[in-house]
């Protein structure tokens, strides 16, 4: 029986770096390059006729930068995953990414078989950051534990079990399944329960989560 393959699109302004990722991708069996931007509105007329699942943008590039790509994509009304895919790890720059949409945020000086294991998850819905960078938000989310708690406090139970799972990196059809409930049902979880935290993206509750448990 064949695997499903989930579609990929790379958007970087360095033709080798593309080629090397998709020679790297055409090894695996149930991923695949679909196609190829070198730029920000050039990905952007792509999407008009192009539906993967996952999006692989870099963050500095002539013209249309990675951040305004981003933002124009989900403007567009783009549900795929989108993954920055960077050599920066300015912390200004990955909560950039993350509060304008980004499911992840990876470096790319990491290793090839990491970055293949990466994309899967990201396939699955899952949310991606290099290791080095978890504690790099951290203390960018700094909170103190006082005001931490108070706010985790007021969470329902519903919200803290869906929070922990978050921060375990899983989706919200992932985090339905577990709960038997229906993934509209966790979206507005997932709504109310950013709200009380003050925070706009599921990857922002994943690092104040960890940071709350780490003190």
């Amino acid at each position: 029986m064949s695997v499903e393959k989930s579609k990929i699109i790379l958007v970087d302004d360095h033709p080798l770096l593309r080629k090397g990722i998709q020679q790297l991708v055409a090894l695996e069996d149930d991923m695949t390059v679909i196609a190829e931007a070198g730029s920000g509105e050039q990905a952007l007329k792509l999407l008009e006729g192009e539906d993967p699942d996952l999006i692989l943008l870099d963050l500095n590039m002539k013209g249309m930068d990675g951040i305004d790509t981003l933002k124009a994509m989900r403007d567009q009304g783009v549900v795929a995953r989108i993954v920055v895919f960077t050599v920066s790890d300015d912390s200004n720059d990955v909560i950039s990414a993350l509060k304008n949409g980004a499911d992840g945020y990876l470096l790319k000086d990491m290793d090839p078989d990491d970055l293949i294991e990466r994309l899967r998850e990201a396939c699955s819905g899952k949310m991606v950051l290099s290791e080095s960078l978890t504690e790099l938000l951290a203390m960018s989310y700094r909170v103190d534990n006082q005001s931490a708690d108070d706010v985790y406090a007021s969470l329902t139970r519903r919200e803290k079990e869906i929070l922990k799972m978050i921060a375990d990196g899983l989706s919200n059809k992932m985090i339905g399944r577990q709960l038997d409930i229906v993934e509209a049902t966790v979206k507005v979880h997932v709504k109310n329960l950013l709200k009380k935290l003050g925070l706009r993206s599921r990857v922002e509750a994943a690092v104040w989560m960890v940071k709350r448990k780490n003190g």
